[in-house]
């Protein structure tokens, strides 16, 4: 797979908008400014074919990348409180029918900042990831930022902090030094030929 073949598809404000594809998609999902877009661009050695924005809540739509044939599907932040409510609504409604509506939808990969403890909203995702029974792969963002003690405690952390963690796929990744992003690649060349 070329991942530097690498295309913007289209943004999405309803869902109802997005016109059936073919092939293989694969979801990026976590809190407003975790780290979605950066972490798009990296897989696709690209320094802005996904928007990225200091400013939290800047992807408000679904946005989707061609990659060789691939989806690559950047849903809007969660829990960013500055939003109003009704547009809150809007983003909820949108990736709760992307996720329920989605017939190409493979896996998704669940992006929570590695130097925090997962947000109570963090914990609803994965929950409703485990109680929809779709595939997905936690991506720790911004490990660059931890030093190696910092790091093995938040490992320990997470343990209790998550349900079912030590059944759960983690992914230490830093936008910054490109760590983690060849294991993702591997993961999704894996999804994508089998």
């Amino acid at each position: 797979m070329n991942f530097n073949n690498a295309e913007f598809i289209a943004s999405y404000m309803n869902f109802s908008d997005i016109p059936k594809y073919e092939g293989v998609e694969i979801a990026f999902s976590g809190r407003s400014n975790v780290g979605k877009s950066s972490l798009i661009n990296k897989i696709v050695n690209r320094k802005s074919l996904a928007r990225t924005s200091a400013m939290p809540g800047k992807t408000a739509s679904i946005n989707m990348y061609d990659v060789d044939g691939l989806k690559l599907v950047d849903l809007p932040g969660y829990g960013y409180a500055k939003v109003s409510k009704s547009e809150k609504k809007r983003w909820a409604t949108l990736i709760e029918n992307y996720f329920h509506k989605s017939e190409n939808l493979q896996l998704v990969f669940q992006l929570v900042d590695f130097r925090h403890p997962p947000t109570a909203d963090d914990k609803i995702m994965i929950n409703f990831l485990i109680d929809s029974e779709i595939p997905f792969v936690v991506i720790l963002t911004k490990s660059d930022k931890l030093s190696k003690k910092q790091r093995a405690d938040r490992r320990t952390s997470l343990l209790s902090e998550l349900e079912c963690a030590e059944d759960i796929t983690f992914i230490e990744f830093s936008a910054q030094n490109g760590e983690g992003v060849e294991d993702i690649r591997g993961i999704i060349e894996d999804i994508f030929y089998n």
